[in-house]
């Protein structure tokens, strides 16, 4: 599985990147996608963000979420972050 992260200003992409998540023996999945996440937001040099629980339910039921500007720790420069779970096999 990979999690992918894209960075968006109105509806145009301005970065994007992936990152594997890595399921090991005694880690649970939670664990690897916030494993993966973190990476993924160092990668695009995000500041530190809010998981809501609008969060969770997209992510339970569509496999990818939407983070907006006031989910962040420091302003940001873009409408909207994306992240999105793809199996490697799709």
């Amino acid at each position: 599985m990979l999690l992918e992260g894209k960075i968006f200003s109105g509806d145009h992409v301005d970065k994007i990147a992936v990152k594997p998540v890595e399921i090991r023996e005694n880690v649970s999945l939670t664990k690897s996608l916030d494993i993966a996440l973190v990476e993924l937001c160092h990668e695009l040099t995000l500041p530190s963000l809010m998981w809501f629980s609008k969060n969770t339910r997209e992510f339970a039921k569509y496999r990818q979420t939407i983070f907006f500007p006031e989910q962040f720790s420091e302003p940001v420069k873009f409408t909207q972050f994306q992240i999105k779970l793809v199996d490697v096999h799709e």
